[in-house]
């Protein structure tokens, strides 16, 4: 079986991270999965969320931590985590693990016979499987975004902002290196670089619910989200992702 690697981005996480660590160890333990690991990317949090890896490090030898250099972005995060991971396959999962875990397989199971190279956890893809709905606010809020990424960007996706993605390894090196944005636009970008550099991607419905605690600003990171669908093409006519 294929090596996996899980990497969860947190910042001042400690109140669920222990949860979501148990879950995630039991499933791996469940799965076989050759080799695994879980990178969670400390984004300098100032809660307990470092105490709470390195207990978990203490017996589950599969877990690492690593730190950012201050408080950079999920973007960041994810981006560091994914370079440093050494799977076949990395998924990068939200620490709320809004996605469950298990949904992993559905990712798996569709990339695969597609010879995809990255696969994507949706919600519009079919909205019976959200156990949660955000507010009306967000959840419109998500599909006019998603609508400007389909005509900025050229994504065909109908979900780009579910923090539930899979690369193969090769992908995952090639797109991550590249990337710029530090916080929440890296979706897009990732995906849209992953399109450019000619590797597959396959969107995938996942069973998904909105959990309290979200660290998304909806006035200002949205403006921010918005602002960096400019920044991408601006990069990319600059030349900047060669």
């Amino acid at each position: 079986m294929a090596s996996l690697s899980i990497v969860i981005p947190a910042f001042n996480e400690g109140q669920r991270l222990g949860a979501t660590l148990d879950a995630v160890l039991g499933y791996l333990r469940d799965a076989h999965f050759e080799d695994p690991e879980v990178l969670v990317v400390d984004d300098g949090s100032t809660d307990d969320t470092v105490a709470v890896v390195e207990r978990f490090r203490a017996t589950h030898p599969e877990v690492r931590l690593l730190r950012n250099p201050g408080n950079r972005g999920k973007g960041y995060s994810v981006r560091h985590g994914m370079l440093e991971a050494s799977g076949d396959w990395i998924l990068f999962t939200d620490a709320d693990l809004s996605a469950p875990i298990e949904e992993l397989a559905r990712l798996l199971d569709a990339a695969a016979p597609r010879q995809a190279a990255v696969a994507i956890g949706s919600r519009a893809l079919d909205r019976s499987l959200i156990g949660v709905h955000q507010s009306w606010f967000r959840e419109n809020a998500g599909r006019i975004f998603n609508l400007l990424v389909r005509l900025s960007a050229g994504l065909p996706f109908a979900d780009t902002q579910c923090g539930f993605k899979l690369f193969r390894r090769d992908a995952a090196r090639q797109v991550f290196r590249r990337l710029r944005l530090e916080r929440f636009g890296f979706d897009v970008e990732a995906l849209y670089l992953a399109r450019k550099l000619g590797f597959k991607a396959v969107e995938v419905p996942v069973r998904w619910s909105h959990s309290e605690g979200t660290k998304v600003r909806m006035l200002s990171d949205s403006l921010n989200m918005f602002l960096d669908l400019a920044r991408i093409r601006w990069n990319d006519l600059r030349g900047r992702y060669r």
